[in-house]
Formats: C-alpha cells, structure tokens, sequence
C-alpha cells in the first residue's frame, strides 16, 4: 500500500537487542561474534578470556576489537565475582578485571581488594587489569600485587589487546615455571640440611682416640641411604662404635637406619652392651621396618678405657680391619658372628674379645666398599681385595682422612663408575702405646 500523498512518512522499526552471548567466539574485527557452537572449525589455536566487569550494556565491546592477529578466541563475561569463579574452568588462560568492579564485601580501605579475590580464586591464571588512564598509579600497583600487566580503557583496540594477552599468559607461565624451579630446589636445600643433621656427631670428649669417617650413600641426588655409624664415649672411659646395614638403600631404608643409630646411641648412654644392645635394637627393627623382609647387619666395638683392649660382636656383618703399629692390615676374627637383626627371633650374638696393643688402627666398613666390581667382569674386589688395597694406601704413607678418601676412590674407580650401594667406613686410631 503506497503512503497517502503529502503525508508524514511512518517511523522505522527498530530491531529488539539481542542479548551478548556468555560464551562466544570472536573470529575477525568488525564480524559479529557467533555462538560458540555455529563458530565455523578452524584449525588456528585458541583462547578462552574470562572478562570480569559489571556493565549490563557491554559498553566495554571486548568482543568487537579482539583478533586482530586472525586467531580464534573464546570468550566469557561475568558481571560479579561469584559469577566469575563458576566459569573460571581449566580451560580459561587469562583474566581481565575492570579494576572499577567493586568488591562484594565493601572493603574500602582496599582500592585493590577485588583483584586480591581474583588472583585467590585464580592462581594459575594470567591477569590483565582494565582502568582509566587517570589511574595510573592503582593499575601500576596492581602489577606489584599480581597480575600481569595493565590497560588503560581509552586505549584499549584488538591489536593492543590480543598481544597483551598472550603476553600475559606466556609470562604466566614462566612466572610457575620459575616458581616450582624455585620450590624443588629449596626442597632439596631442607631435604640436604635435613639428611646433613641425621649424620651422628662423634661424642669422644676426654678420649685420646682419632675419628675418621666417610659416606656415600648409592642413590643419586641424597645425602643418605640405609648404612649408618655412630661412636661415643661412656662416663667409665670406655669407646663404643659401630657401624650397621639396612639392606636396600631407598629412604625408606635411610630413615630406619638413622633409628637403629639413635636407639644405639641411647641405648649404649644408658649402659647396655653386646648381646643385651644387639637383642634390644632387633626389638626396635622389629617394630619400626616396613615389611617383615627388612634386616639390618651390625657391627659394634667397645675399647676398653686403656685403649688396648676391645670387645666385638659382628650380626651378619664383615669383621673390621686392623692396623697394629709396624703391621699390615688385616681383618678381625669373625667366625664367632651371629645373624642379622632382624632374620631370627631370640637370637643371640656372643661378644669376642680382642687384643689392640698399643698404637693400632680400626677400620668398620660396610659391604658397599667391598661388594665393587674389579674391571668389566664379574670379579668382585672382597675382603681379600679391600686389604691389599688398603696395605698399598698405608705403604704410600696415607693415614687417617686420606686413607679414607683414597679407598673410597679406588673402590669406585675399580667399579668403573659409582658404586651402586651405599658405602660408610669409620677410622679409630691410637697412636700412642
């Protein structure tokens, strides 16, 4: 129907609003956003970003100004922050906040109180903040507090801001990278100081004796594995020292091992001695060893207070060595040995007496130094093999901590590389008659 002639012309219809999606994909500047679902499939990379603004409009027009850059990105708003936290899902990278959000809580005397809650809910995500170039001085605080970077809205187009956010996640990401590099070596810095203090401190105040030691635990990177040692001198004068096994070399087996030393240690203060000591430290064995499986060899010495005397009692473990003064070394007696703690209930361990002289040397091992390889074969280096070796060592004129660290070398080095079991020798001399 034509309009009557010489009329008014009649008014346009205007098109109802359409709501904005919540969740949309923008693919270039200056198209309309489409519903996530109808977006065309591209094999470009994309990006979710979680807009957090309370602008019922959508006067902030995030949507038509991203992509500058020709990528895909997924968008999301939300109005409040309990909104925000909901779609805070795994697969959103970045944040950006209005900073002129208020916080639900009132906090007033925090300009930055919304921004704290999202870095709280948010902690592995990139942050963007959004606010009014005469605010400079509140967005570049919000940098300090935690996010990555800021924009200022009159400013803000798609070029500018597609490259502040993948800016923003890349340093994001290398913000927790930096961060866990951190953590893991602080870890092993208190797992060192840790395994450092769980090395006994020999108590021989008042005793003319000389103590050596050395440790290498077989596993890489720890400080200790299942062997462990201890000496202490008794208010009568006396010496005791021992050294001991728990078979594997795990931390499982580390922490029984510095058990078995502590309840030595105790136990021998307290005045217990050979079988008595040995029968008492199976109970603890007993009762603290994760699985029935787990045993534990064991050396112990006790020097009378004149030095020249010693009682022994070897439990599945290779006897000591000796240097007496313009001897060679050679080893202890050990066919009187009793098992293993841990192997046999109500075992018993007798307790051998043992002539020092004067001057002499005692050298407690444990089966690591001994149990090498001797080149590519099969061939072990033993007991036999750890004399030679030691008697080539004091013929060089090596004694004490040298003589410690130069065995313990050969040892690896005729192994061909580090020896895979945990290795510790202890050294008491007397030079003196």
């Amino acid at each position: 129907m034509s309009a009557p002639s010489g009329g008014a012309k009649e008014p346009k219809t205007m098109p109802a609003p359409v709501p904005r999606p919540r969740d949309t994909l923008v693919t270039q500047v200056g198209q309309a956003a489409l519903p996530a679902d109808s977006a065309p499939a591209t094999p470009a990379p994309s990006l979710t970003l979680l807009v957090i603004e309370d602008d019922p409009a959508g006067d902030l027009t995030v949507p038509e100004i991203l992509h500058a850059d020709g990528h895909r990105i997924r968008l999301r708003t939300a109005r409040n922050l309990t909104e925000a936290a909901r779609l805070l899902t795994p697969d959103v990278q970045c944040v950006l906040l209005d900073l002129s959000l208020p916080h639900p809580g009132g906090a007033k005397d925090d300009p930055l109180a919304t921004l704290r809650e999202v870095l709280r809910i948010a902690p592995r995500h990139a942050v963007l903040v959004l606010t009014a170039e005469a605010d400079a001085e509140r967005a570049a605080e919000a940098v300090r507090v935690g996010a990555q970077d800021f924009l200022f809205r009159d400013e803000l187009d798609g070029r500018l801001l597609s490259r502040a956010i993948r800016y923003a996640v890349e340093r994001k990401r290398a913000d927790i990278a930096q961060y866990k590099l951190a953590e893991s070596k602080l870890r092993a810095q208190e797992n060192a100081r840790l395994e450092r203090g769980l090395l006994p401190n020999p108590l021989l105040e008042g005793s003319d004796l000389r103590f050596a030691a050395r440790y290498r635990p077989g596993r890489s990177r720890a400080l200790l594995g299942g062997d462990f040692y201890d000496t202490v001198r008794t208010p009568d004068g006396t010496v005791h020292a021992m050294i001991g096994d728990v078979c594997g070399h795990g931390p499982d087996e580390a922490a029984l091992g510095v058990e078995l030393r502590i309840a030595w240690r105790a136990l021998t203060l307290a005045g217990l001695c050979g079988d008595d000591l040995l029968a008492t430290l199976q109970q603890v064995l007993e009762v603290e060893r994760p699985c029935d499986e787990i045993f534990a060899t064991l050396c112990t010495v006790d020097i009378s207070p004149d030095g020249r005397h010693a009682g022994l009692c070897l439990a599945g473990h290779p006897a000591p060595l000796i240097v007496r003064a313009g001897g060679s070394a050679r080893l202890l007696p050990y066919e009187s040995s009793g098992p293993a703690l841990g192997l046999l209930p109500k075992a018993r361990w007798p307790r051998r007496q043992v002539e020092l002289g004067g001057a002499w040397s005692l050298m407690l091992y444990t089966d690591g130094l001994i149990e090498g390889r001797v080149g590519e074969g099969r061939e072990r280096l033993g007991q036999d093999g750890m004399v030679e070796m030691i008697n080539r060592h004091l013929d060089a004129g090596l004694r004490g901590e040298s003589l410690l660290e130069a065995s313990v070398t050969e040892a690896r080095r005729l192994n061909g590389g580090e020896l895979t079991d945990d290795v510790a020798v202890v050294l008491l001399s007397r030079e003196t008659g």
